[in-house]
């Protein structure tokens, strides 16, 4: 199938991920961006349970929306998906080929094809040849995310609630409650809501989820904020992955006080390091500086119009 991704070297084959999920196309690829992570950062953070949340993204089709590239040894080499926005991933032992260019062209093609009118990718602003890639062809920039960490050589110590706030770890069967919740909260910059089949596979239903480092408060027995950790495999840190209150429960602390009882949460498990994401859309950036976090690295989410 030569045509899958036009422009390859001759010595790569290429195929779409395969749609029987995947195990070992999932295997493939999380090593494959983790060492890409441990090339750029000194460290990886992406577990296996986020590449198979996105292979199951409603609206992507594996056959035309995925492609790995193998080398002559059949190893994984390079790999992207494209579904509005799309990730390109090039091994570092195969850098300087044209890979990651063929399939940024080819995931422009695509997602023109099924009728997108803009691409999105989001790049770590260190990779300085992904950047100049994307410049080449016309990207700008769109927005920021950043990385942040709290350091925890000790155990933090956590605030009492405000008066009227009750606070407890996640239990079975709040998953429904957690995700009407947080998708609440996020109407106001996501581009659309997430059923709770597909934010559980990105939260509540991964195999990372820690439920034990995940805090939920409630006010007058009903759930008003949220914050759901991982306890990601082969990394020494805790990773927060989402954090949500209510918005007739804001200002009040709640969130600070949730993202310290999560900490402590992950120190008492052993955790020394606390990571989480956040984007500029968000204007949360400032709440996790307050609380003590710090900016590890920064990314930009890079945009074009097709």
């Amino acid at each position: 199938m030569p045509d899958l991704v036009p422009g390859l070297p001759p010595e790569y084959r290429v195929r779409p991920v395969t749609a029987d999920i995947t195990a070992d196309d999932t295997g493939d690829v999380h090593r494959l961006v983790a060492a890409c992570e441990r090339e750029l950062f000194g460290r990886e953070r992406t577990d296996p349970g986020r590449i198979a949340a996105d292979f199951t993204r409603p609206g992507l089709v594996l056959e035309s929306d995925t492609r790995l590239i193998h080398d002559r040894a059949g190893r994984l080499a390079a790999r992207a998906w494209v579904d509005r926005r799309c990730e390109v991933d090039v091994h570092p032992a195969h850098r300087g080929r044209g890979l990651g260019g063929a399939l940024l062209a080819w995931a422009e093609a695509r997602a023109g094809q099924a009728g997108g009118a803009r691409i999105v990718q989001t790049v770590p602003d260190s990779d300085t040849d992904a950047v100049a890639l994307l410049r080449s062809r016309a990207y700008r920039p769109m927005a920021t995310e950043w990385l942040l960490e709290f350091l925890m050589p000790e155990e933090p110590a956590v605030p009492e609630p405000p008066a009227g706030i009750t606070v407890r770890s996640f239990r079975a069967g709040d998953g429904r409650d957690v995700h009407q919740l947080v998708e609440d909260a996020f109407d106001e910059w996501q581009q659309r809501r997430m059923g709770y089949q597909e934010w559980a596979r990105h939260t509540v239903g991964r195999p990372a989820f820690a439920p034990a480092m995940s805090a939920l408060a409630f006010a007058d027995g009903q759930l008003v904020g949220a914050v759901l950790s991982l306890d990601l495999p082969d990394t020494d840190e805790g990773y927060i992955e989402q954090v949500a209150v209510r918005r007739d429960h804001r200002n009040r602390g709640i969130a600070r006080l949730l993202l310290l009882d999560a900490f402590r949460a992950c120190h008492r498990h052993g955790r020394r390091t606390c990571t989480l994401g956040t984007h500029s859309d968000t204007g949360a950036l400032n709440l996790y500086l307050r609380v003590g976090m710090a900016v590890r690295y920064s990314s930009t989410v890079f945009g074009k119009d097709l």
